[in-house]
Parts: C-alpha cells; structure tokens; sequence
C-alpha cells in the first residue's frame, strides 16, 4: 500500500510502500510517548526503507535519537518537521530495511483494526487508559510477533 504524509504545517511531504499499515499496535514506550504519542500512547507502521521519498521539504527535516536510561542515545533515529514539530517516521540501523512512519503523519486513509495489540504497558503512566478491548494482546514490553508475522496472521 502506498502510503502518502505530511507534518502539521505540510511543509514535509513524503511517501513510502507499507506491507504493514494497520495501525494495530500502540506503544506505551517513555521514547515513543513523549516523542509521538497523543493519548498516552504513539502507533508506528512498517514500511519499505527503500521506497521512501521525500516530496517536499527535506530542508526542515530533522533527527533526534532518544536519550536511553544509561545516559547512551539510541541508534534509532526520529525524523520529525523543524517547523512545527511533527514526528513523522523512525529509521533504526538495526533494521536498515525498515522504516517506521508515525500512523498519525499518515494522509492515506488507513485499514481498520481487527485486533489491537498494547505494548510497554509496564511504562504506560498512571493517567493514561488502555482501552484494552476484548480479544486485543498486552505486553509489558516488546511482544514476539514482527510487525510483518502479525499482518500474516490476520491475512493482511
């Protein structure tokens, strides 16, 4: 699935092709949280690393790489609009081939979610709620399904 974003103020535009674009899994992470998430939580896709273009604005992209508790930054690399401040995808040299767009810099409707899956909930502050529904997966901290193996099991 082509997937087209943008930051708030539209002056970055970009597009990326997305095997994985159901926005099932919500990330309770400090990192994503305070960095992407609105409700106490911020949902990453997975796309094609290699299929992302930047159509507009790469002038005013930039990256932070989150501070770890050992005072170490993370290899992980958060681009995000030096304009208005919209996070809009993680690359990680871990994964080279990934990219991971922030579902909320998407501009192409997305599918709907069968099943939510909750991650980080050990890290998920007092005041956020869940909103854990029947049927949907919890983990404290990184489940054992990819991106990739839980859009395989839901026929996606």
């Amino acid at each position: 699935m082509l997937l087209e974003g943008s930051c708030h103020c539209r002056a970055v535009r970009f597009s990326v092709e997305s095997r994985e674009a159901v926005p099932f899994m919500r990330c309770y992470c400090s990192i994503c949280r305070k960095t992407a998430g609105s409700g106490g939580y911020a949902i990453n896709l997975g796309a094609d690393k290699s299929t992302l273009k930047v159509t507009a604005g790469s002038e005013t992209l930039r990256v932070y790489r989150a501070k770890l508790e050992d005072g170490s930054s993370s290899p992980g690399e958060r681009h995000f609009c030096s304009e208005c401040g919209s996070p809009l995808w993680l690359w990680d040299p871990r994964w080279p081939e990934l990219v991971h767009p922030q579902a909320g810099a998407i501009d192409t409707p997305l599918p709907e979610v069968p099943q939510t899956t909750h991650i980080f909930l050990a890290s998920k502050p007092a005041w956020v709620e869940a909103h854990v529904k029947e049927g949907d997966l919890c983990f404290d901290g990184y489940p054992k399904e990819s991106l990739a193996e839980w859009h395989r099991r839901h026929g996606l």
